[in-house]
């Protein structure tokens, strides 16, 4: 049976933002707020990794802070490992409007699925656990597009196009659209 945990990643230091990001509002509400509420209807639980937020279990990245996505990543899998999960959902905390059925779209192509324009937004099965810890022990590429391709996972582009925000300029821009 399919255990999906949610994992909001959450641990980045914002630099090209100037400040915190997850909290930077649009529409009256937190970007972290705004994930919350569409990956939890999608998922079995729901956690936040690299840092607390109320309402939700924090889980520190793994095997250490300041490894980027991976080590969010590397966290989630060990947390669903250790609680029972088939499979992570993983969303950044900075992509407020995700598809409803964004789980559902990458269920679609097989147990290992990401978006190639924003390779953070993955459905990973749990026995890629120990590969991403050797992987992040190892000399190589510690991208999540490396970590998607030593696992085999596969590409999602129809009709999924996430917005990212990075900048206040992003911000700006998108709650432009929004009006």
């Amino acid at each position: 049976m399919k255990r999906i945990l949610g994992a909001i990643l959450a641990g980045g230091r914002s630099s090209r933002f100037g400040s915190d990001k997850a909290l930077a509002a649009i529409d009256g509400r937190s970007l972290i707020d705004h994930v919350v509420e569409a990956v939890a209807p999608q998922v079995d639980a729901l956690i936040v990794v690299g840092r607390t937020h109320a309402g939700l279990q924090g889980v520190p990245d793994r095997p250490a802070p300041d490894l980027g996505p991976l080590g969010g990543i590397a966290a989630a899998l060990h947390h669903a490992c250790a609680h029972g999960f088939s499979h992570v959902l993983t969303v950044p905390c900075d992509t407020p409007f995700v598809p409803r059925d964004l789980h559902l779209r990458l269920s679609a192509v097989g147990p290992a699925a990401y978006l190639p324009n924003l390779p953070v937004v993955g459905l990973w099965p749990v026995d890629a656990n120990l590969t991403l810890h050797a992987m992040l022990r190892g000399p190589g590429s510690r991208s999540v597009r490396a970590f998607a391709d030593w696992i085999g996972a596969e590409p999602v582009t129809a009709g999924v196009e996430i917005a990212n925000v990075n900048t206040p300029d992003d911000l700006a821009r998108l709650a432009a659209q929004r009006d």
